[in-house]
C-alpha cells in the first residue's frame, strides 16, 4: 500500500473482515470456507505466531467459528517487515499480510522479494502506471484493477519456484507439442586432460599465449590459475585454455545478473549490436575458418560452411530480435490481455564438441536477442574456438556481462549451472550422463533445462533452427487489463 493512503485504507479492510462470513464453501453467500485439514490449520496458526514473533502485528475481527470443519478466522498482519515469515512464505490461509511503500520503485522491489511468482495484482487509478509497474513484477499473470481473472485462450503459470509452465493460450499448446525426430547420434563422453602437455619445436608460435576467461566483459584469469591443454584432431598440442572452477562460474553469473542494461534495451537496439556482431565475424571468416580445420580436423569446405551458417544465425537472430513478440488475446469480458514475451534472465549455455562454432551461436544468438544475459561454457576439447569469439565479441558493443564464456570440464561446470540457484535457464549438448545430471541438480529450484538427451543436435534442420531457441528465451507474462465503466 501506499505510505500515504495506509491507514485510511486499513480502516476499510478493517470493516470489510469484521462481516466476512465463514460456512459452507458450496453456499454462495459464504466468504470464507474451512481449510483441507487439521495439518492445514496448525499449518497456519504456526506461521501466524511465528510473523508476530518477526515483529507483525496481527488483528482479527470478533467472531465464532463454525462447530464443525477446520476453519481459521481472517487475520489482518501489519507492520510487516520485507523478512518475516509471513511476506517470504504462500500461507494458503485467511491470511492478509501487508507493507507500506513511499514510491514506485520500492513498491516493485518489495513485490519481487519473494521466491515465488504465480499471480500478482496492481490497483491504481492511474492505469499508466499501472502498465509501467506490470512488465517489471516477477509473476506470470498480472491482474490491472482485478483479480483472479481466467480464460482458456490466455495463458496461466508463474515465475521461479511457482514453476515455468503455461496452461492455455497459445503457449500452453506448445507444452504438448515436439519436433519431428531427427536423425542424431549418440554423444560420446570426453574427459578433457588437465595441465600442460610437452610440446615439440613445431608445436604453435614461440609465444606462450593462454587464452583468459571472459567474464563482465573483461579477460580474467581462472581462480585456481590452473589450465589445460588443448590438442588437434591428430593429438597435437594446440595450446592451453583457462581450466574454470565453480568460483568463476559464480563470478560469471554475478556479472550475467548485473547486465540489466541488456535486457532494458530496446529490441532494435538489440537487433543492431547482433549485426554488428555478425558483421564481424564476417571479417574474421577465413582465420575462423582455418582454425576450426586445424582443431577439429574438418575439411576447409566444412569448416567454413561452419562459419558461414554461424554467421547467417547471427543475422536470423537478429532480424528477429524485434519480430518475435507477444500478442493481445481477447477473452470473453470486460478486458483485453497482453502476451509479453519477456527474458528468461540468465540463461547457462553448455555447447557441444560437435561443430563448435555453430553449436555455441545457434545457442548464444536467440538467448541474446531476447535479452537475455549468458554464461557459456564452450566445448571442452576445442575451446580455442571460443576464446577467439570473444575477441570479437570485445569489439562488437556487446555490454559487459551479456556474454561470460568459461571454459574448463564441461561436466564440473555444467553441475555448477544446474544448482545455481540465481541461473533461470540452462541449455545442455552434452553425453547422457551430463544430461541426467544436470536435470537432476536443477530440480531444487526449478530452472528451465533444456538438453539434448546425450544425442547430437542437426544445427541446420528443425531441431537446432533459430525459432525452438527463441521460445526457450522467453517467458509469457499475461497482463489482464479491464476496461469500460
Amino acid at each position: 500500500m501506499q505510505e500515504g493512503v495506509a491507514d485510511a485504507f486499513l480502516a476499510k479492510v478493517r470493516t470489510r473482515m469484521e462481516k466476512l462470513r465463514l460456512g459452507d464453501p458450496l453456499d454462495k453467500n459464504t466468504d470464507i470456507g474451512p481449510l483441507v485439514d487439521r495439518t492445514q490449520l496448525e499449518r497456519v496458526r504456526g506461521l501466524v505466531a511465528e510473523g508476530e514473533k518477526q515483529g507483525a502485528q496481527c488483528w482479527q475481527p470478533a467472531g465464532e467459528v463454525p462447530a464443525t470443519g477446520w476453519y481459521h478466522l481472517p487475520v489482518l498482519a501489519t507492520n510487516v517487515a520485507p523478512a518475516n515469515i509471513l511476506a517470504q512464505e504462500e500461507v494458503f490461509g485467511p491470511v492478509l499480510a501487508t507493507m507500506t511503500f513511499r514510491n514506485t520503485e520500492e513498491a516493485i522491489e518489495l513485490a519481487n522479494n519473494t521466491r515465488y511468482g504465480l499471480a500478482a495484482s496492481v490497483w491504481s487509478e492511474n492505469v499508466n502506471l499501472a502498465l509501467h509497474v506490470a512488465p517489471q513484477l516477477k509473476a506470470g499473470v498480472v491482474w490491472i484493477n482485478g483479480t483472479n481473472m481466467f480464460d482458456a485462450a490466455c495463458g496461466f503459470g508463474g515465475y521461479r519456484e511457482s514453476g515455468f509452465g503455461r496452461e492455455g493460450g497459445r503457449e500452453g499448446m506448445v507444452e504438448y507439442l515436439a519436433l519431428p525426430k531427427a536423425k542424431s547420434q549418440q554423444i560420446k563422453a570426453y574427459e578433457a586432460p588437465g595441465g600442460t602437455s610437452e610440446r615439440s619445436d613445431g608445436d604453435g608460435s614461440f609465444i606462450d599465449r593462454t587464452p583468459k576467461l571472459f567474464i563482465g566483459g573483461k579477460q580474467t584469469r581462472p581462480d585456481g590459475n590452473y589450465s589445460m591443454a588443448v590438442h588437434d584432431a591428430k593429438g597435437r598440442h594446440a595450446g592451453e585454455v583457462g581450466l574454470g572452477s565453480r568460483k568463476d562460474i559464480r563470478d560469471a553469473v554475478s556479472a550475467a545478473r548485473a547486465a540489466k542494461g541488456w535486457a532494458g534495451a530496446t529490441a532494435y537496439n538489440r537487433a543492431q549490436v547482433l549485426y554488428f556482431l555478425a558483421e564481424n565475424l564476417t571479417i574474421r571468416a577465413d582465420e575462423f575458418a582455418a582454425r576450426i580445420a586445424s582443431l577439429t580436423g574438418a575439411s576447409a569446405k566444412a569448416a567454413r560452411a561452419e562459419v558461414d551458417a554461424s554467421i547467417e544465425r547471427l543475422f536470423e537472430a537478429a532480424g528477429m530480435a524485434d519480430k518475435f513478440e507477444g500478442t493481445v488475446h481477447n477473452p470473453p469480458a470486460r478486458a483485453v490481455t497482453l502476451a509479453l514475451n519477456e527474458p528468461v534472465g540468465v540463461v547457462g549455455i553448455v555447447a557441444p564438441d560437435e561443430q563448435p562454432l555453430l553449436g555455441l551461436v545457434a545457442m548464444l544468438a536467440p538467448a541474446l536477442a531476447m535479452g537475455n544475459s549468458v554464461v557459456a561454457v564452450p566445448s571442452a576439447r576445442w575451446p580455442l574456438i571460443a576464446t577467439d569469439l570473444y575477441q570479437v565479441l570485445e569489439t562488437s558493443d556487446i555490454p559487459p556481462g551479456a556474454v561470460n564464456i568459461v571454459t574448463g570440464r564441461t561436466g564440473e561446470l555444467a553441475g555448477v549451472l544446474a544448482k545455481h540457484d540465481d541461473v533461470d535457464g540452462l541449455w545442455l549438448v552434452a553425453d547422457a550422463a551430463i544430461c541426467k545430471a544436470a536435470e537432476l541438480e536443477s530440480t531444487c529450484n526449478l530452472k528451465r533445462v533444456w538438453t539434448s538427451n546425450g544425442q547430437t543436435v542437426d544445427w541446420n534442420g528443425e531441431a537446432g533452427s533459430l525459432k525452438p531457441f527463441l521460445r526457450r528465451a522467453v517467458e509469457v507474462k499475461n497482463v489482464w487489463v479491464p476496461y469500460g465503466d
